[in-house]
């Protein structure tokens, strides 16, 4: 295939939403400085399946690009760089934080490799962007890094400790992506209700929150990324019960429904504090719905524990349900604990994916007839505010959001009339 010069900086991102929006970090870094011909990979470290689909990726680039620079950074880069700076295929390896500094893009490398210590990271800066490919929703990083230590996660070696955006610099990044037509924000981080502790005054999540809204009324939708249950402060509740803006869809860091594997884990909530908290965000909020992340065949999985997080599925009434089957990072403890046959995780994580189809099935049912605001993806698909996807039947403006009447379910989608 012939190499033909790019003038636009192409960015393959692999992972969470954090990972969006430092790519788009990164692409305004490489135009300002005026690289031409440049391919940027944005890995993930979270399975050894992303990290294989990152060098698969990085070694097709170069076949399909033999001329262009491909610059390979994240979290698996950040935590094993020398496995990387060691390919023939890239040019070079930028850190977690060196990829997020503009002079980390203006020279040709002096040296392949650069990646700093990432725990001795103490600040996080809030990047001020113009805008994202994806017109749709803007991505905005409040948090970066985490304090705890599951015991499968290799992730706070990749982002460091954990180091939260000052209020200010938020609601300025929030206040430009309105001004630049943006109808939907998602606030995202490592673990973003740690947010707060290490600013002046110690805000929550919450009281962040509840000033970004007061701060920008013109924002139509707010959204979380991923929550941890144990972790809301009363100013969030308050929202969760009055603030119309805020999305009635939070995704829930949950890996399991049994507690000893959650404890053998690390996590700091029990089964019964997933459940309270369905419970009473329900009991505010009748229409809000839950999205969870599950390991499935975590070391020391038994049949009957597996069991136990299958129920939770009801018992919590979820519905968007992200299920990794456990995958062993090198260098965490659980790493070291008796490991489920690979098979056994793979056949797990198949029925916990099959009973989140069904839950999903069931709410999308249950949309059936009712009067939705829709945000427009693109062409005519776009996303309820229960964050259930929606065919219009004409293509609409991407990023604008209308009322629609839902009509009914097809293709795993819900189909839908403008208003």
């Amino acid at each position: 295939m012939s190499d033909t010069v790019s003038n636009e900086p192409e960015i393959v991102t692999f992972g969470c939403r954090l990972n969006t929006y430092e790519s788009e970090v990164m692409r305004t870094h490489a135009r300002n400085a005026g690289l031409e011909d440049v391919v940027i990979v944005n890995t993930c470290a979270v399975t050894s399946e992303a990290e294989r689909q990152a060098r698969q990726t990085i070694r097709k680039l170069r076949r399909e690009r033999p001329n262009a620079r491909i610059v390979v950074t994240g979290c698996a880069a950040q935590i094993d760089p020398q496995r990387y700076g060691a390919m023939p295929e890239v040019d070079q390896v930028l850190g977690n934080q060196e990829k997020l500094q503009p002079e980390s893009w203006g020279l040709a490398p002096a040296e392949k490799v650069l990646v700093n210590d990432i725990m001795s990271v103490k600040e996080t800066a809030g990047h001020l962007i113009g805008g994202f490919e994806d017109r749709a929703r803007a991505f905005v990083q409040v948090q970066q890094g985490c304090d705890h230590r599951c015991t499968f996660c290799i992730i706070p070696y990749g982002r460091g400790p954990s180091r939260s955006v000052p209020i200010g610099a938020v609601v300025e990044q929030v206040q430009a992506l309105v001004k630049a037509g943006y109808n939907e924000v998602v606030l995202s981080g490592v673990d973003i209700t740690s947010f707060g502790p290490d600013l002046p005054g110690t805000p929550t999540l919450g009281q962040m929150v509840r000033r970004l809204l007061a701060l920008v009324p013109e924002l139509p939708r707010l959204r979380l990324s991923s929550l941890d249950c144990i972790e809301i402060d009363d100013d969030l509740w308050r929202l969760i019960e009055t603030e119309p803006r805020l999305m009635p869809h939070l995704h829930l860091s949950l890996q399991a429904g049994d507690d000893m594997i959650l404890k053998r884990m690390k996590r700091r909530h029990s089964r019964a504090d997933a459940i309270a908290f369905c419970n009473r965000v329900r009991s505010l909020r009748p229409d809000m719905v839950f999205g969870a992340d599950f390991i499935a065949g975590f070391p020391t999985e038994t049949d009957e524990m597996f069991e136990n997080t299958l129920r939770l599925v009801e018992e919590c009434g979820l519905t968007w349900l992200h299920v990794f089957p456990y995958s062993p990072r090198p260098g965490t403890p659980a790493a070291r604990m008796p490991q489920v046959d690979g098979g056994l995780r793979k056949e797990r994580a198949a029925r916990l994916r099959a009973r989140g189809a069904e839950a999903e099935a069931r709410t999308l049912a249950s949309l059936v007839g009712r009067e939705v605001s829709v945000l427009v993806e693109k062409d005519d698909l776009g996303r309820t505010q229960h964050f259930a996807e929606i065919r219009l039947g004409t293509p609409r403006p991407p990023g604008s959001v209308l009322r629609a009447t839902v009509t009914g379910v097809a293709g795993g989608a819900l189909t839908g009339t403008p208003l």
